[in-house]
């Protein structure tokens, strides 16, 4: 997929996703629904999720694909180091983060945007991919907003 063809697709998906949340009031019937259309949206994602911040952890929330681990510890691997950082974490390689978990051998690049509310994160959107290399700038850019799109769902 092209640089311009992702931007457009995130732009494309970013409207889908305010449609299919706008008037419903299950949250976590929306969480999945938007998870499932990122998930199918792009064939590079493997695995595309939300960890909710409970306490000094990270708890797994609703998600699309293979199974997950529940609970990761702030500063822990790219989910907990993007927490603790604040900020976006491309991973071009898994293999090479140290101290990445793996919930799956199958990931081999990884995304994480957090999920802000106000001043503080209340959650992570975290995205694997089985390829290497995977993500760019315009899956954090895309990501991050549909992080704000979602953040009234957590």
């Amino acid at each position: 997929m092209s640089t311009i063809d992702k931007a457009q697709e995130y732009q494309t998906l970013a409207l889908q996703v305010e449609n299919l949340i706008k008037g419903i009031d299950n949250r976590v019937g929306c969480l999945c629904n938007v998870l499932a259309a990122l998930k199918e949206a792009f064939p590079y994602y493997f695995w595309v999720g939300v960890y909710i911040v409970r306490e000094s952890n990270l708890v797994l929330g609703p998600f699309q694909g293979s199974v997950a681990c529940y609970t990761i510890a702030k500063g822990q691997g790219v989910c907990g180091s993007s927490w603790a950082e604040g900020r976006p974490i491309i991973v071009p390689d898994v293999h090479q983060f140290s101290g990445h978990m793996a919930c799956s051998s199958l990931s081999n690049s990884e995304i994480v945007v957090p999920v802000w509310r106000g001043e503080r994160i209340i959650a992570v959107l975290d995205v694997d991919s089985t390829e290497f290399d995977s993500f760019d700038e315009n899956d954090e850019r895309g990501l991050e907003q549909i992080a704000k799109i979602i953040e009234p769902l957590l």
